[in-house]
């Protein structure tokens, strides 16, 4: 078993700051895990954890059954892939993928297998003579994932591996790294700033902030039912828009925002019972956002959701396939994520609505999500 455990882990720096808080979580054998969140919420640290780079101020690391915090890192069978690829620029791609194999002493013969089979998986066999500094960014994390792969290791662990690449190689790279995963089935503990390599890669996906652990679940469910304001905002792009207001009493009750008073459908209203009379935060997804405006009179953009104000268009963003669209309404800014054929232009007048099974509510003060 390649199962990797954390059972109360925490790790303190000098002047008292906390990198890891107290985190307690397992990524299951054979399990592609993406920890993501904001630079230096903890997440990079972590990983070093297991690695053996950094030292736990308290609690256990294991890695299957074994409890690796006093293992020096040569002995715990992981293999990690840093951001910066760290190739051994006088060594050519071949040497480079060869080099651990030759410090533990594996026969030559075998050498050879691992090396070709790693380049066969990764598309690299005609670069096995080249030197890192003939290779493009692309090419050369597929050296360093493919330095990791011949070794066989218990655990992958992945280090913001994509940060250093263009927009379209790291969606490329994406793909390779799914791929390899589901070929190789290996644990894979992968780290990111980026939400989106998080929801494409992750089968689970853990939210950290300021040490601490948020929300573990599949990508959908932290698109759908984050637990608090922090993971709804950070997951998901364009961002969750926020409006703060009040439960107030209505019809059977009615979030309360400056002169909006939004009528609450009947199973989030019994669900928001509690808050009445409490300030709460609602939080609506860009698709979430639905748009009329006057020139269109045949369309009922807004049958079926919550009608809310009047606002005006301020940027909108041809995405292709999708239009974003940047409203203005009094102090408060929003986003939709609208069909090309439905997108207003800049300066027009828009009716908009908010789609009801979009809505979600966060407590004011604790910000952990009501509805």
């Amino acid at each position: 078993m390649s199962r990797v455990s954390f059972r109360d882990l925490t790790k303190l720096y000098d002047k008292g700051v906390v990198a890891v808080d107290h985190v307690t979580f397992e990524v299951a054998d054979k399990e592609f895990f993406v920890l993501v969140g904001p630079s230096g919420c903890g997440k990079s640290t972590t990983l070093r954890l297991v690695a053996g780079l950094e030292e736990p101020t308290s609690g256990e690391i294991h890695i299957g059954d074994r409890m690796v915090n006093n293992v020096e890192p040569k002995d715990r069978d992981i293999a990690m892939v840093f951001q910066n690829y760290a190739l051994y620029p006088h060594m050519s791609v071949q040497g480079n993928m060869e080099f651990a194999l030759r410090l533990r002493k594996t026969p030559k013969a075998e050498i050879r297998q691992r090396v070709d089979e790693a380049a066969r998986i990764l598309g690299i066999s005609e670069l096995l003579t080249r030197k890192p500094v003939a290779l493009s960014g692309g090419q050369r994390q597929r050296v360093a994932v493919g330095r990791a792969i011949v070794r066989h290791p218990k655990v992958f662990l992945f280090d913001e591996p994509l940060s250093n690449l263009d927009a379209k190689l790291r969606v490329g790279m994406r793909t390779e790294l799914a791929r390899i995963h589901r070929q190789l089935e290996t644990t894979v503990f992968y780290v990111t700033h980026d939400q989106v390599e998080a929801m494409t890669l992750g089968q689970r996906i853990g939210v950290m902030k300021d040490g601490n652990l948020l929300q573990i679940a599949d990508s959908m469910t932290l698109y759908n039912q984050p637990v608090n304001r922090f993971v709804a905002g950070f997951i998901g792009s364009p961002p969750m828009n926020f409006l703060a207001g009040r439960i107030e009493d209505g019809t059977p009750l009615v979030f309360s925002h400056n002169s909006l008073r939004l009528d609450l459908p009947p199973a989030i209203a019994a669900t928001l019972a509690p808050a009445r009379d409490k300030p709460v935060v609602l939080g609506v997804r860009p698709e979430g956002v639905v748009l009329e405006n006057r020139d269109c009179p045949a369309r009922r953009a807004l049958r079926g959701t919550v009608p809310c104000f009047p606002a005006g268009v301020d940027v909108v963003e041809q995405m292709g396939n999708e239009v974003i669209v940047y409203l203005k309404a009094g102090n408060d800014a929003l986003i939709a994520r609208v069909p090309p054929r439905d997108a207003p232009q800049p300066g027009d007048s828009v009716t908009v609505g908010f789609a009801p099974d979009h809505l979600h509510f966060f407590d004011a003060e604790t910000e952990l999500a009501l509805a």
